[in-house]
């Protein structure tokens, strides 16, 4: 079964709180999440990338993903999946993460 657009944005406000340490911005306003999904079981899984691909802070980041989903009652466990495709690029950032940092 696929969640509800209502879990779908509860999710997504939970990782608004994971900040990309090296940029300072929230991992969903940096474009960084790509899906995330929830199973009737509160298996949530998160589908996103990172700036870089020799990020040292993934573990950090992944492990704050599962942190901050875990701070929802429906979320059981959370599994992240890193993906490389579609590669992550400065268009993927919102009109706030842009401002931020100073992008055009």
């Amino acid at each position: 079964m696929a969640i509800d657009q209502d879990m779908k944005d509860s999710m997504y406000s939970a990782l608004e709180n994971v900040i990309d340490p090296e940029l300072g911005v929230d991992i969903v306003n940096l474009g960084l999440v790509y899906d995330v999904d929830l199973t009737d079981e509160g298996a949530a899984t998160v589908t996103m990338t990172l700036t870089s691909m020799g990020c040292p802070m993934a573990p950090v980041i992944v492990d704050q993903v599962q942190t901050a989903l875990s701070e929802l009652p429906e979320v059981k466990e959370t599994e992240v999946n890193i993906v490389w495709q579609p590669a992550w690029s400065k268009d993927n950032m919102s009109r706030y993460a842009k401002m931020a940092l100073g992008i055009r």
